[in-house]
């Protein structure tokens, strides 16, 4: 199922020697071990030789070396260096500041900074709300996290999350316009991280919580929300949630069912799952089951913590018992955040017609998508490789954008699902198709759509009460 893509991509730098073969011979060796040639350039030439930068996509480390290896093998070819594409974007980091004024002269430093400076430090002081307009406050996001759930990654740390957070931040800048900043905690203790955040939320006008377990979390996000008076947005949690109700509204119109009628099978009961489940319950599903590595979630199982006793007592109507094969009899849509390779098409049949499957978990979902199409109508995945990708970016730009616009002290459901909304409606009668659900990541219309529905909605509420 894999393919090579640029996340493995290596530029191999070789000498070869100058015959009227040399191109044939070099390309036909990458191809030869699976690899798939993006550019091949030739930067230095002699009489003899020729120096030439191949880069080509590979599926994982090790298949990279096999490219290597099959170049150097070659007759009278020598590698010289080999280069992870990856990791040279990433060095130095990939964010930085860039002052928005001109520091030319002694004026402008003046009024930059000492004395100058003074007059609005004392005029936040007498009206701190006046911060929202003095200063970075207005548009600047912080994006925290302890690393203790990176990726598919798990407890790596925070030093080793800099990475994803400092790329959530050039997203934001990105597609949103909006100024984030990487906030990589070294504890993973509830009451430190909330003592943090509330003590450096000043600087901020909204938290994005990042890459923390499950299910501290839960209790993470929530004191925030009661102790600040800027919005605190969970990505993995409610990022995941509007991306999924937006695809799965467009989803259920490409099969023509109404989600009133709608089992809905929900594997993974973490952050991402849980939230998508409330998300949901908002829209009146007919029924929704959710299962977990122990089995179907049901007020009698046992061992249930705060969350999934929720879950237990909100879902599950006829409060079905067993696994996750046998929810899905007689499901009409099937939503993984969790684990891969849980079941196969064999399973997809039991659904009813026309069944609806998004396997989410990534890299490797929780059904080959090849198979699920053997029986579903419409397939998603969190892969960029097939259609219909189910990715957080689609939201959180936008989401921040319209928070930050509107001035908003706090974020609720009524917004997250005017983002879903939006979202949706970017994708129109002409363009919906069981391969074309949900816009392109890339697709310039999503985040003004995103934002401007979020920003009505905070100003909605502000009106009504």
């Amino acid at each position: 199922m894999p393919v090579p893509g640029p996340g493995y991509s290596i530029t191999v730098r070789v000498e070869a020697p100058a015959s009227s073969t040399a191109a044939g011979d070099l390309t036909t060796a990458v191809g030869r071990v699976g690899g798939v040639l993006t550019a091949f350039d030739v930067v230095e030439s002699h009489a003899d030789t020729i120096v030439v930068d191949i880069s080509a996509n590979a599926l994982s480390e090790n298949h990279a070396q096999d490219i290597t290896q099959a170049l150097d093998s070659l007759p009278g070819v020598k590698v010289r260096k080999v280069s992870d594409r990856t990791f040279l974007i990433h060095l130095g980091g990939k964010i930085e500041v860039t002052p928005k004024v001109a520091l030319r002269n002694r004026d402008d430093l003046s009024r930059a900074y000492t004395p100058g400076v003074a007059r609005v430090c004392q005029a936040i002081a007498a009206n701190p709300e006046d911060a929202r307009r003095l200063t970075i406050k207005r548009n600047t996001v912080a994006v925290v996290t302890d690393g203790s759930a990176v990726l598919g990654l798990g407890n790596i740390g925070p030093a080793a999350a800099l990475p994803v957070m400092e790329g959530k931040a050039a997203l934001f800048k990105k597609f949103a316009g909006v100024d984030a900043w990487p906030v990589c905690l070294d504890t993973q203790d509830t009451e430190e991280i909330i003592k943090i955040v509330k003590a450096i939320a000043p600087v901020y006008a909204g938290i994005n919580l990042e890459d923390i377990a499950a299910p501290r979390c839960f209790e993470i996000e929530a004191r925030l929300r009661e102790q600040l008076d800027i919005p605190v947005f969970h990505d993995d949690q409610h990022g995941t949630a509007i991306v999924v109700v937006a695809a799965l509204r467009n989803a259920l119109r490409v099969v023509g069912k109404e989600i009133e009628d709608c089992k809905i099978v929900v594997s993974g009961v973490g952050a991402a799952g849980s939230a998508i489940i409330r998300l949901l319950l908002r829209k009146n599903p007919g029924d929704i089951v959710a299962a977990d590595i122990d089995g179907i979630v049901h007020p009698d199982r046992g061992n249930l913590d705060d969350n999934l006793t929720w879950i237990a007592n909100h879902t599950n109507r006829d409060k079905q018992a067993g696994t996750l094969r046998e929810a899905l009899v007689d499901a009409d849509v099937f939503i993984g955040v969790s684990a891969p390779n849980l079941f196969g098409a064999e399973q997809v049949a039991t659904m009813n017609k026309d069944a609806v499957v998004f396997a989410l978990a990534n890299p490797d979902p929780e059904i080959d998508p090849l198979e699920a199409q053997q029986h579903a109508a419409v397939v998603a995945t969190g892969r960029s490789d097939f259609p219909n990708q189910i990715n957080n970016v689609l939201a959180f730009p936008g989401v921040f954008r319209g928070l930050l616009d509107a001035a908003a002290h706090d974020i609720d459901d009524n917004m997250l699902l005017a983002a879903a909304d939006a979202i949706a409606d970017v994708v129109d009668q002409s363009r919906l198709n069981a391969s074309f659900i949900v816009p392109s990541v890339f697709d310039n219309a999503v985040a003004p759509a995103v934002a401007e529905a979020v920003k009505n909605a905070v100003r909605a509420e502000a009106k009504a009460g």
